[in-house]
């Protein structure tokens, strides 16, 4: 059988049985450098640079790929393939060179995203790799204190190539972002970017962050940044930019699943910008993501002061009352009546504003649909609170 080339040690010219990797790139199998390294070489067979580092370093990725080859039965892959692969490690020598300007990083950076996004064998390759971790730290390690025109279409394509690895990659690799300097740098972006790109791919990397069992030490440093936290309820502002407002809600919902990170967003304003972004969806008569910016005031309706926040918002309580019921859907009409009953407990200046905003209607609207079980029988809970808390104030005054 023919041997692919890449499957060939450059040392023995036979298939790799434990191919390694040097810090210049190169990958021998192991019998072969170590023979090499043994007679006294302390040089790259194939680039002849000096070894300042001997570490050998097991190549997974090709021995995965030697073992899938092997199980073919004709032996074969197609060629495009095998030319892709090949030139994964050279890509990764490229970024890894202090001497590479921005305009080639930029291409480099082109590349590796377009090859992600060839087959979930080629993503898994550069993840295994290491291209992540080097994004990450080209990303953050240090940011430009002139946001030219070159570095933002920098940090937008590095941004889409993290995004694009993540899925399969490690999610403690973002722990790196503990760092002071890289969590500043982090800061710096989402706050002088000004690029749509760049605040939508750091919304949802804020969002993977916070999803994730293996950053949650992170999730919580993030839920403690007020600057941060301020940047994304911004973003809720956007009247009629779902492009930047839709990854905000989907960054704060998952901050908000963490309760050590509500109180804290809540003093950043998150009640005031979540009713702001419900209005401008009911407004428009858009679906977007409004059902899941009402359970986000459900849950923030956990802390004391996000009550206050809501029922003192001009907008608040008529934002609330006309998610209980929408014609096109039932999503967030639950949330909308499970945050009313908490609001209208214990305050008659509530649920006579709820009244005049139509909450009545609404229920019973609700209660005629084929919304599920569950969703009517809060509503019936509702209904059951207001009329029994007006009996009361009746019963008040009569004495």
């Amino acid at each position: 059988m023919t041997i692919p080339h890449l499957f060939r040690c450059p040392i023995s010219l036979d298939l790799f049985t434990d191919p390694v990797t040097l810090s210049t790139g190169q990958t021998y199998d192991r019998s072969s450098i170590d023979k090499w390294l043994s007679a006294g070489n302390l040089t790259c067979p194939v680039t002849m640079q000096n070894l300042h580092d001997p570490t050998l370093v097991p190549n997974h990725t090709l021995r995965h790929l030697i073992n899938q080859w092997l199980q073919l039965d004709d032996h074969h892959f197609d060629s495009d393939y095998f030319t892709t692969i090949h030139s994964i490690p050279a890509l990764k020598l490229t970024l890894e060179s202090p001497q590479l300007t921005t305009q080639n990083k930029l291409q480099t950076l082109e590349n590796i995203l377009n090859l992600s996004k060839q087959s979930p064998s080629t993503t898994s390759c550069l993840v295994q790799l290491g291209f992540l971790p080097l994004i990450l730290d080209q990303l953050f390690g240090k940011v430009e204190s002139e946001f030219s025109q070159d570095f933002v279409q920098f940090v937008e394509k590095a941004l889409s190539c993290v995004l694009s690895l993540l899925p399969l990659g490690q999610m403690e690799c973002l722990n790196m972002l503990k760092e002071v300097s890289n969590m500043e740098s982090l800061l710096l972006l989402f706050e002088h970017g000004n690029s749509m790109v760049i605040n939508k791919s750091l919304c949802h990397l804020v969002e993977a962050i916070s999803s994730s069992l293996e950053t949650k030490e992170l999730c919580s440093m993030l839920g403690k940044n007020h600057r941060l936290l301020h940047r994304i309820v911004s973003l809720l502002q956007h009247n009629n930019n779902s492009e930047a407002s839709n990854p905000a809600i989907k960054a704060l919902s998952a901050l908000c699943s963490s309760e050590s990170n509500r109180e804290n967003l809540v003093r950043e304003g998150a009640i005031s910008g979540l009713i702001t972004y419900i209005s401008n969806a009911v407004r428009c008569d858009e679906k977007s993501l409004a059902a899941i910016a009402m359970t986000s005031i459900e849950q923030l309706l956990e802390v004391a002061s996000a009550k206050e926040a809501l029922i003192n918002h001009p907008n608040g309580v008529y934002v609330v009352v006309k998610m209980v019921f929408r014609v096109s859907d039932h999503e967030g009409s639950e949330s909308a009546i499970n945050s009313l009953m908490i609001i209208c407990c214990d305050s008659l200046q509530v649920r006579e504003e709820a009244i005049c905003c139509g909450v009545l209607t609404q229920l019973l609207l609700l209660l005629q649909s084929q919304c599920s079980n569950r969703t009517k029988t809060k509503a019936r809970m509702l209904l059951k609170l207001l009329r029994s808390k007006w009996a009361e104030e009746q019963n008040h005054y009569n004495v």
